[in-house]
């Protein structure tokens, strides 16, 4: 059966904030995105010949240099976050676009985990027009320049504006921020929006 542009609005209504970011023991099998099956289709364009997966990403400004490690989808469907024991490492979300590409790519990395500071921690200093620079297994480079940044209530997350559809080769980083739950875990999160230069 064919979608309907309701049917694609209600898979990206699906979509979540990301919960894993703490300074205590993140929650397992939480994350910033929650697409049933067909929510892919919607957010992320095919691939083209010449599209490679992201390897590295830095930001000279804040000083991260990381490689990228790939996240799919937990069992519960709710996408991947990287190991709190490599939070050091930023991870690319595989349903999203690759950097570059037409579309929304995701990255998504922690602020801090149980092990101590971690690859986004200082991304809320991140100024508009700072240079994120996307590297393949291949060595080609890609450049990003940021145009926003917002702090959202994880229970108010924009999942149509960081996921939907756009013809745009935009790239999105997301972290957690802002103050604790009861839980320990952070109330916000922080979304870095850039498009490539």
């Amino acid at each position: 059966m064919p979608r309907t542009p309701l049917a694609a609005a209600l898979a990206l209504t699906a979509l979540a904030a990301l919960t894993a970011c703490s300074g205590g023991s993140p929650a397992p099998g939480t994350s910033p995105a929650e697409p049933p099956a067909s929510a892919a289709t919607t957010t992320k364009p095919a691939p083209t010949a010449t599209s490679r997966p992201p390897a590295h990403v830095s930001i000279p400004s804040l000083g991260v240099d990381s490689d990228i490690m790939r996240l799919g989808l937990n069992p519960d469907r709710t996408v991947e976050v990287p190991p709190a024991d490599q939070g050091m490492t930023a991870g690319w979300y595989t349903g999203s676009a690759v950097p570059g590409e037409p579309g929304a790519a995701v990255l998504i990395g922690h602020n801090d985990t149980r092990y101590g500071r971690a690859v986004f921690h200082d991304l809320r200093e991140i100024a508009e027009g700072a240079d994120i620079v996307i590297r393949d297994a291949r060595g080609r480079t890609t450049h990003f320049e940021v145009t926003a940044r917002e702090t959202v209530r994880k229970n108010a997350f924009p999942t149509a504006r960081v996921y939907g559809r756009t013809t745009d080769r935009a790239l999105r980083l997301i972290t957690c921020d802002g103050a604790f739950d009861q839980n320990g875990h952070p109330v916000d999160n922080l979304i870095v929006y850039a498009k490539r230069r």
